[in-house]
């Protein structure tokens, strides 16, 4: 990218068919409708898009209809997250096959060997590529938070260009923002906390990856569009509204965790005619019946749906 990435930039799910395979058609449409809605750019494969359970195949069929379909309209950035530093450089090798203008990775999750090792780890993928790296800051997921120094000293070292903190850790976030621009912001931060990109905002954000761009992108972009303008009453009042569209995420009574969240935002996709299932890869349950229609009543009242 010859530009630093700046905006709203929704990581994208990845539609499944009833059968479990790939369907290009509802992906094509969702990556349309995002780049109508006026989003900066796609992170494809990351946590919404299914990234863990993508095998190769998955994720080149992935890259293919994303490097097809967005003909370099916006940057795309591929989610590259594997258990250690070999199998990450094989994905973004592939990555680049496709075109990526970035990569997202997470710390090496299955040997933990301490903060030096993860340091390493970043330091080995920035020798095997000329993209962009952006560390991405999950620790639900990876049981390592990314330390606020290491990352200053990776964005200093030229390492990494950029965070995607999903941490939900926001007085951490505040005060990375704050070291950040203290050292010249070598640094591009974008949060993930869909309920508080206001807050990030304000705390210094360069943008923001929310899943909840998935169901609504129009949203995030006009609250961004807020932001650059300075009034921060309508960057409020379209969080305040956000927040309460996110209660779909939360609505599943009969199933936690990535299958209320993620199938959350497939459940109301599907509803609103954008998906032709709401289908979860294995062994991810998809939501029905009453947690279904818990989803279309948050849709109904926000008039997504009729």
């Amino acid at each position: 990218m010859s530009e630093k990435l700046r905006g709203v930039v929704p990581p994208v799910i990845t539609p499944l068919r009833a059968d479990g395979s790939f369907d290009e058609a509802s992906f094509e449409r969702q990556l349309e409708r995002l780049i109508a809605a006026g989003v900066h750019g796609l992170f494809i494969l990351g946590s919404s898009g299914e990234v863990a359970f993508s095998t190769t195949a998955r994720r080149r069929e992935v890259m293919a209809t994303t490097q097809r379909v967005v003909a370099g309209r916006v940057p795309v950035l591929v989610g590259v997250i594997d258990t250690q530093t070999e199998r990450v450089i094989e994905h973004i090798k592939m990555a680049e096959e496709y075109g990526a203008d970035g990569v997202v990775a997470t710390a090496p999750f299955y040997a933990l060997g301490g903060f030096a090792q993860v340091e390493r780890h970043f330091r080995a993928l920035r020798e095997a590529t000329q993209l962009p790296i952006y560390a991405y800051d999950i620790p639900i997921c990876v049981h390592v938070k990314l330390p606020l120094d290491m990352l200053i000293t990776l964005g200093q070292d030229g390492v990494i260009q950029g965070v995607k903190d999903s941490s939900g850790d926001d007085v951490n976030f505040r005060l990375l923002a704050l070291r950040n621009e203290a050292v010249g912001h070598p640094l591009q931060l974008f949060t993930g906390h869909e309920i508080v990109v206001d807050g990030a905002y304000m705390s210094g954000a360069d943008g923001s990856v929310p899943g909840l761009a998935n169901v609504d992108p129009e949203g995030y972009v006009r609250q961004w569009n807020a932001f650059q303008a300075g009034d921060w009453e309508a960057v409020r009042a379209e969080q305040d509204r956000l927040a309460d569209l996110m209660s779909l995420a939360f609505c599943a009574r009969s199933i936690v965790g990535y299958g209320a969240g993620v199938g959350g935002f497939k459940t109301a996709l599907w509803q609103m005619g954008v998906l032709e299932t709401n289908a979860m890869p294995e062994p991810v349950a998809a939501l029905t019946g009453d947690d279904a229609e818990a989803v279309r009543q948050v849709l109904l009242r926000h008039g997504l749906v009729s």
